[in-house]
């Protein structure tokens, strides 16, 4: 019974997820889904035509494929983390009980 419940509690959870990720792909028709970075350099251009940035980029991937494809890493890796770590405290919780 209660394998039915944990079954049915993350069936659940992962079709809450899946229209999480679907719902604004299907909602929003047109839209550009550009950075927080372009859109605060497109914001500081209007208010100051002569404004320089401080610095430059080391490196600059070569499409916004290539780009999308780190940023997706770097999260990956993070959630890996906070995962493990959750896991890890949880784990040691467990085994002192």
């Amino acid at each position: 019974m209660k394998d039915k419940k944990f079954l049915m509690k993350n069936l659940i959870l992962g079709l809450l997820v899946i229209l999480l990720i679907v719902f604004p792909l299907v909602t929003i028709k047109n839209a550009e889904f550009a950075g927080a970075d372009d859109r605060a350099t497109e914001a500081i251009a209007q208010v100051d035509k002569n404004y320089k940035p401080w610095f430059e980029p080391i490196w600059e991937p070569p499409s916004g494929e290539i780009e999308s494809l780190l940023f997706a890493l770097q999260a990956a890796i993070g959630a890996g983390f906070l995962g493990y770590y959750i896991g890890l405290v949880k784990g040691r919780k467990n085994a002192n009980r």
